[in-house]
């Protein structure tokens, strides 16, 4: 019985280092972080250019909605 729970216990221990020491996912997350951080200051950087292409298609698509309604 207490060879197979050493057995059970080294496993465990195995499995744990080998879960620790594993850096595939890593590099995923730093460059996802990375890419976040550069739309972000993107974002301010051209915040008014953005706000005014918004503005744009948005008078844009009521415009067109109350031509379509009036029928002109």
């Amino acid at each position: 019985m207490f060879q197979k729970l050493d057995s059970l216990l080294f496993m465990a221990k195995y499995r744990l280092r080998a879960f620790l020491t594993d850096e595939e996912g890593d590099v995923n997350i730093v460059s996802m972080v990375v890419l976040i951080g550069i739309a972000v200051l993107l974002a301010i950087v051209f915040r008014d250019a953005i706000k005014n292409l918004i503005n744009n298609l948005l008078a844009t698509i009521s415009g067109n909605a109350t031509d379509a309604v009036n029928g002109d």
